[in-house]
């Protein structure tokens, strides 16, 4: 009866610790997947940061562009009228070359207002605003140097300038505080804190 009960005790023994080491190895296991799901999940969000701030800097370096080169012919036509002294036929060409170039820079302002953040969608809709009267100004020195109405020197185009000058500026700050932000969230768990996540 004593074999019996040392046999049976063993058996329970040997199932318990059977039954211990299945429960253990199965919790184990359960860490080390939910481990690995929280790297794969960071790994996902990182390479997501990652495409989301080159967008934006692709969306925003597009804008600038197309806004440098409307602007560069602007000033540039601007000059020109300054410098004659004459009265010139007002050049229609020009304009609409300029006016095409504003147009495609206010399409790269509208992926900026996709890509945002709010602040910079804002900023860049400023900047469109600005560089809209800049160009606008240009044109009516230009149509009243062709009427010969003496205009006044081209104070208020050099006003409008400053302030797209400023705007460009502000736009600027915004813009790399945003890809700075976009970087801030890339985030490589150390594998301490993962291990920490897991228990």
């Amino acid at each position: 009866m004593t074999a019996i009960f040392v046999s049976a005790v063993g058996v329970l023994g040997t199932v318990m610790g059977a039954a211990l080491t299945a429960f253990i190895a199965a919790r184990t296991e359960r860490r080390r997947e939910r481990s690995q799901d929280r790297v794969q999940l960071n790994d996902l969000r990182v390479e997501h940061q990652r495409w989301r701030r080159e967008r934006r800097q692709a969306a925003y370096l597009s804008f600038l562009e197309g806004l440098g080169n409307a602007d560069r012919d602007n000033q540039a036509f601007f000059r020109e009228l300054r410098a004659g002294h004459a009265p010139v036929p007002l050049d229609e060409t020009r304009i609409a070359a300029i006016r095409l170039k504003f147009k495609d820079a206010e399409s790269a302002g509208l992926v900026v207002v996709l890509e945002g953040p709010e602040a910079v969608a804002e900023a860049a809709h400023n900047l469109v605003d600005q560089l809209s009267s800049l160009v606008q100004d240009v044109r009516e020195y230009a149509e009243a140097i062709a009427a010969d109405s003496h205009p006044n020197g081209g104070d208020n185009v050099h006003e409008a300038g400053m302030r797209f000058v400023a705007e460009r500026k502000a736009f600027l700050g915004l813009a790399r505080d945003a890809l700075d932000e976009v970087t801030k969230h890339i985030l490589i768990l150390p594998e301490t804190q993962l291990r920490d996540w897991a228990s």
